[in-house]
């Protein structure tokens, strides 16, 4: 499947060394002015090339709209976009041909359809995220018009982990860092394993704030669960904690419960979700990025025909794709939250009295 969401519904279609992706979104609301120039900014955000963080692939990223959007505005149509990929170097791909990969899709693409694009990983390649970036955008234009806001920042990197969190210095940092104390320590593990040839993994913390309660769709569209399954979509990504998540299991129902006060929720535990919906605090979730299966170690492997071989890879790769995924998370999370938006619209009477009774 290629398609995401009930109502606000994004289908991403391209591969990482053919000529484009891009994405077709269906379901935005008419009347939505699209700022090009922001969507633009959010590509660039996720882009590669940017430091020595990330891979040294060279992509600008463009994106052209092609439909569903007249002199600025949304036209309640799908809404189609294209990025051009430019800076591909399929050779490097050669010897990984006639071979699996270790930690890559390659060995379950090639048993699942019978045969494989090798070069880069091909529609398995997180280099389709573009798209749900530039989905994502679109997401949060919507979002912001309504109060919501969604952002991200890493929070661990190779066991070392962020003591408080900071989304304005995440926001201008090269590694996307929560915590600008440990950010050096972080960056300098990351610079660590790449000398090595080898990778490391990394946690993103993704928050969404003015969200409203009633937001979910129980019992089998409930929003945590929608989160979960939308993180969990996002290449490397191997575990998602909503609010406390895994802590919670360790605690007691005295520690976990959040008190209720005049003003709100004492405390944050449940990561602003109750019972599948939203409960009007900040929305919480983590996702866990694995390492980064391209590394330039001898590996062993066998080749298509099941003959055992040491692979030895070229190319250009993250060292830690968390610093780029922490953008995939924002996408993902704004369009988890328009598709819950809308399809709250017409959960009460009184919203559409308030859209189609007669004045």
């Amino acid at each position: 499947m290629n398609t995401f969401g009930r109502q606000l519904r994004l289908t991403t279609f391209g591969e990482s060394h053919g000529k484009a992706l891009g994405c077709i979104l269906d379901g935005v609301p008419a009347g939505l002015p699209i700022d090009e120039a922001f969507i633009q900014s959010e590509l660039d955000r996720r882009k590669p090339g940017k430091s020595k963080l990330e891979t040294a692939r060279k992509e600008d990223d463009a994106v052209e709209i092609l439909s569903g959007v007249f002199e600025g505005l949304s036209t309640g149509t799908p809404i189609m976009m294209v990025i051009y990929n430019t800076d591909q170097k399929s050779r490097d791909y050669g010897n990984v041909a006639d071979l699996f990969r270790p930690g890559h899709a390659d060995y379950t693409y090639q048993h699942k359809y019978g045969l494989r694009d090798y070069r880069g990983g091909g529609r398995s390649s997180a280099r389709e995220t573009a798209a749900r970036v530039a989905a994502g955008a679109i997401a949060k234009l919507m979002l912001t018009r309504i109060g919501i806001t969604v952002e991200s920042g890493v929070c661990e990197v190779a066991g070392i982990v962020a003591e408080r969190y900071d989304f304005s210095h995440a926001r201008t940092s090269p590694l996307m860092a929560l915590d600008p104390e440990k950010a050096a320590e972080q960056e300098a593990a990351i610079l660590e394993a790449k000398a090595n040839h080898d990778s490391v993994g990394g946690v993103v913390l993704t928050r969404a704030t003015g969200v409203p309660v009633g937001l979910g769709e129980p019992l089998y569209y409930k929003l945590d669960a929608i989160l979960a399954e939308a993180m969990m979509g996002i290449n490397a990504a191997k575990a998602v904690e909503i609010g406390d998540g895994i802590a919670a299991a360790h605690m007691s129902g005295s520690e976990n419960n959040d008190p209720i006060t005049p003003e709100g929720f004492a405390t944050n535990h449940s990561g602003g979700i109750l019972g599948g919906i939203s409960n009007g605090d900040d929305l919480l979730v983590k996702t866990h990025f694995k390492p980064t299966p391209s590394i330039f170690q001898p590996q062993q492997t066998v080749t298509t025909e099941g003959t055992p071989t040491t692979l030895e890879l070229k190319g250009r790769h993250d060292p830690c794709v968390a610093v780029r995924g922490a953008v995939v998370t924002e996408a993902m999370m704004a369009l988890v939250l328009g598709d819950m938006v809308l399809l709250n619209m017409g959960k009460r009477m009184e919203h559409l009295e308030a859209i189609y009774q007669k004045q």
